[in-house]
């Protein structure tokens, strides 16, 4: 009943993050709620469902055989989604990059060339939503896949060491701005 209620959270804190994407994009990417240290692993909007289940590994044994193997299958395909999520999201950087690097946006050009170039690069950052939203689908998915391969108490656990986790980074946050300062 617990994990089905932290997974239907999740599933809801989910839903709520696309609606304030669909308002504003960059404030999901730039990770403003998250603490410093949080932010430091931030990835494409959140955590990095393959760093999530290597984490993971050792809070969930014993594992059978076959629970071995799902899980390592569903890391690897984690990781080949990320990088391939990784990829795009570069391209996308270099792409926007070029649009405002533009020689189109000197001070030379005309009024509606700079105007229409503009408009190009603000439509490259909209696709940026599309990025954000299939990260968080793959976040979703990691955590629904390893609920399906684990019992509900080792899916219990990991929620657990998740939650532990998140803890040790705001408090880490907490001990990096507290830190003495030389100046």
């Amino acid at each position: 009943m617990f994990v089905d209620s932290s997974l239907a959270h999740y599933d809801q804190m989910a839903y709520l993050k696309s609606i304030v994407m669909k308002s504003d994009v960059l404030h999901i990417i730039s990770g403003v709620w998250m603490t410093p240290a949080e932010r430091c692993c931030m990835w494409m909007g959140g955590f990095r469902p393959s760093e999530l289940i290597k984490m993971l590994s050792s809070h969930i044994e014993p594992l059978t055989e076959q629970q071995i193997l799902g899980v390592c299958g569903l890391q690897q395909s984690t990781r080949e989604t990320e990088e391939a999520l990784s990829q795009g999201l570069e391209a996308l950087n270099l792409s926007l990059s070029d649009t405002i690097t533009s020689d189109s946006l000197s001070c030379l050009s005309t009024m509606d060339n700079y105007m229409g170039q503009m408009a190009v690069a603000v439509n490259k950052l909209a696709t940026l939503e599309g990025f954000i939203r299939q990260a968080d689908n793959l976040r979703q998915q990691t955590l629904h896949r390893l609920y399906q391969i684990l019992t509900t108490r080792q899916m219990a656990r990991c929620l657990l060491a998740i939650a532990e986790y998140f803890h040790r980074l705001r408090a880490l946050s907490s001990l990096w701005l507290a830190r003495p300062r030389h100046e």
